[in-house]
């Protein structure tokens, strides 16, 4: 404007022209200092002291959102507020120094220092925070000291020091900090990290109490566990469920007693489920148990009317056909079968739990199976179980008018001869072995009263572990990889499942499971995945999926 009218005077056009231009300037440079009055510059805020660099804040009740931009260290003093809230610092970029220390906070959001690029030091000390977001320090790439001394914190989120590079000092002292799985990220972190790390004493748990975390390493930490997950019901009661390979292929068969079914799935790899493959149907059926000889699929189909009877699978005709009745005079009311290798030769037992029936041992001949050995007759046998002691093979018979009794096999006779009872366990229902380190264990069924683990002690079986049953008809033991289970099935309440602590040497409980009368238990292994099969006589057929589970990562 002052150029235009130093123009118009050379122009010649005269001091009007001039004093018009001055008058010009005047209302220009008025609107001028209007505009930039009307841009104020932050203020201290109210119960905050500023000087021209520094700021305290004492007894304040929220952060305050803005400060004179030459403000570069903020202090918080006893203030009231109870967390620090995301983005509570976008208006204060400045800011190399920030400190908290007495107030009252007890939780720091994500993204709560958003927006300082200069930031150097933080200094969060002497509040009672329990809890941080695990993004509470994003952005902060400029933080060369972090202080979190003297707070309430018993864990910090995992990562919680992502992208923090510039750091030199962290100082954690003074918190009751775990030292558990939510926290073998720290310990990785502090033996990578340039920082310096105060020494920092753990308050549990008892394992490592009072040690520090700074001596601790990674492998200090046992942080696999895993879950019995729900995967897939099926849609039908089952007494019994049997897992077996076939053909390059693996197959599960359930006894449906309501409906006389033997029923065959196969695992679909596509869609990966448990789909429906084939049936065997039955009248009363109880147990239908699987045995592969010489590339040939046998199924045993036990009844508790019309007699029980062998099946073949025709693979030319893509079905199973019948092959052998099994003798009803023996066997009237069976109730278990197992399977078993002797000397290269194939056979099975049925357990019988009629008053006149025999429990009898099977043998494959080439053609067909035929008697090969009857038990004792008239105590009602429950259950059978195949097993070998100190390399020699043997079955253990539990019976509802009798303890266990434990046979042995003669090699000379090529029968099995009656061994030794198992004392003062009478009533038993089921007996289900499973070694640990080569030592060999049971696992013995009450309907009422104690169930109980047992071990082998060269002699006898003795008495590990006592479980409460309460309508218990089946306590399975599983295993999977390096982890021993157990599960005691309930028909009274949930069925419990139990995990072998090796520094025990004992089950200590480990999940629970909601099945409805369960009957059988049985493990499938498909595609590196393990699947638990269970069997339930009045509700819904369950198949769980064994996860394994890194608490590190939480």
């Amino acid at each position: 404007l002052a150029g235009i009218c130093k123009s118009t005077k050379r122009m010649g056009y005269g001091n009007k022209t001039l004093k018009e231009c001055t008058v010009l300037l005047c209302v220009a440079t008025i609107l001028l200092l209007a505009e930039s009055r009307r841009v104020k510059q932050p203020r201290c805020p109210a119960s905050c002291t500023c000087t021209k660099d520094n700021a305290l804040c004492e007894n304040i009740r929220s952060v305050p959102h803005s400060f004179p931009p030459d403000v570069f260290s903020l202090s918080f003093l006893k203030s009231g507020f109870t967390e620090i809230t995301g983005g509570s610092f976008l208006h204060s970029p400045a800011l190399h120094l920030l400190l908290f220390t007495a107030n009252t906070f007890d939780s720091i959001d994500e993204d709560a220092f958003l927006g300082l690029p200069h930031l150097e030091y933080l200094f969060i000390e002497n509040n009672k925070i329990a809890s941080i977001s695990k993004y509470a320090f994003r952005g902060l790439k400029a933080v060369i000291h972090l202080s979190l001394a003297y707070n309430n914190l018993g864990t910090l989120p995992k990562d919680v020091f992502k992208g923090m590079d510039a750091l030199v000092k962290v100082d954690l002292k003074g918190n009751n900090l775990e030292c558990d799985c939510k926290l073998k990220w720290l310990v990785e972190w502090i033996h990578t990290t340039n920082a310096m790390v105060d020494q920092i004493p753990c308050s549990g748990p008892p394992l490592f109490q009072g040690k520090l975390i700074n001596d601790l390493v990674p492998e200090s930490f046992d942080c696999i566990t895993a879950e019995f997950a729900s995967y897939q019901p099926l849609m039908f009661e089952s007494i019994s469920v049997e897992s077996f390979t076939f053909g390059m292929d693996t197959f599960v068969v359930f006894a449906q007693p309501f409906t006389g079914t033997c029923s065959f799935l196969e695992w679909d790899h596509v869609e990966t489920v448990f789909r429906a493959y084939d049936s065997i149907q039955s009248t009363s059926t109880v147990v239908c148990k699987p045995m592969v000889i010489d590339n040939q699929l046998f199924i045993f189909v036990a009844q508790l009317f019309g007699g029980s009877h062998i099946y073949k699978r025709d693979i030319s005709a893509n079905k199973f056909i019948k092959i052998q009745d099994i003798d009803i005079l023996k066997i009237r009311k069976p109730n278990d079968i197992e399977t078993f290798l002797i000397d290269g030769e194939s056979f099975f037992v049925i357990a019988d739990s009629s008053k006149a029936g025999s429990t009898t041992v099977y043998k494959w001949n080439g053609y067909g199976f035929y008697s090969h050995q009857s038990l004792h007759l008239w105590y009602r046998d429950t259950d059978v179980e195949y097993l070998e002691i100190s390399g020699k093979p043997h079955l253990i018979l539990a019976s509802s008018s009798q303890r266990p009794v434990v046979y042995q096999w003669s090699k000379s006779l090529k029968q099995f001869d009656r061994r030794t009872d198992i004392p003062e366990m009478e009533d038993v229902f089921a007996v289900k072995h499973f070694k640990v380190k080569n030592e060999l264990f049971i696992c013995l069924t009450r309907f009422i009263g104690d169930s109980k683990v047992m071990r082998w002690d060269g002699a006898m079986f003795k008495e590990v572990q006592t479980m409460p049953s309460r309508g218990s008809m089946v306590f399975q033991p599983v295993s999977i990889g390096n982890w021993q289970y157990a599960i005691l099935g309930s028909d009274y309440s949930l069925t419990q499942v139990y995990q072998w602590d090796l520094k025990r040497g004992q089950f200590v409980h480990f999940q629970d499971l909601n099945i409805q009368a369960p009957r059988a238990f049985s493990l499938v292994s498909i595609d590196n995945r393990e699947f638990l099969l269970a069997s339930s006589f009045r509700g819904k057929t369950q198949i769980y999926e064994h996860l394994m589970i890194d608490l590190s990562n939480n």
